[in-house]
């Protein structure tokens, strides 16, 4: 009895799988720029856009919406009360008052944070001391030694690149 249910729910799975394999539509590779997966066109767009058919590759399917050329976000009011406000084309998104202090902000950061980028490098070059940094206790070995003030040297050159990245964005800022 057992066995014969399960023989039962096996041909009923079967049937379901076939059935769901034939509603399946067949999936579209057009060639262009971009190409083209798709499986919302007819045999004959797909032999007019010299478009072929993809068979046992798995393929995952993400619904997309293109917006018109003059289509705009949806923007509503903001909830936060952060000064943005909804706009038309071609008016600004943003209150210039708030714009303003954001920019203040921003400003007001990366300084801070330049500052400490130049005392943490500051300090690394003392401890660097020219390429002759003092020896350490467990730095018996000169090999160790060496391989230490490498990554002081590396250190001190990422340093140096942080804080001219903070320096071009604070001149992004002033234009």
């Amino acid at each position: 009895m057992r066995h014969a249910s399960i023989i039962a729910a096996a041909g009923l799975l079967a049937a379901g799988c076939a059935v769901a394999q034939e509603v399946a539509k067949p999936v579209y590779r057009c060639p262009g720029p971009p190409v083209l997966y798709t499986d919302a066109i007819t045999l004959a767009e797909a032999k007019s856009r010299d478009c072929r058919t993809i068979e046992g590759a798995p393929i995952s399917v993400v619904q997309t919406r293109r917006r018109a050329p003059g289509d705009a976000p949806a923007a509503g009011p903001s909830a936060s009360g952060n000064g943005a406000s909804t706009a038309k084309p071609g008016e600004s998104k943003v209150d210039p008052a708030a714009q303003k202090a954001r920019d203040t902000d921003s400003r007001r950061i990366l300084e801070n944070e330049l500052r400490k980028e130049e005392d943490a490098l500051a300090a690394l070059k003392k401890d660097f001391n020219n390429g002759e940094p003092e020896r350490r206790g467990d730095e018996r070995n000169y090999a160790k030694y060496q391989e230490r003030v490498a990554e002081m040297r590396a250190a001190i050159t990422r340093k140096e690149a942080d804080l001219a990245a903070l320096k071009r964005e604070l001149a992004k800022l002033s234009n």
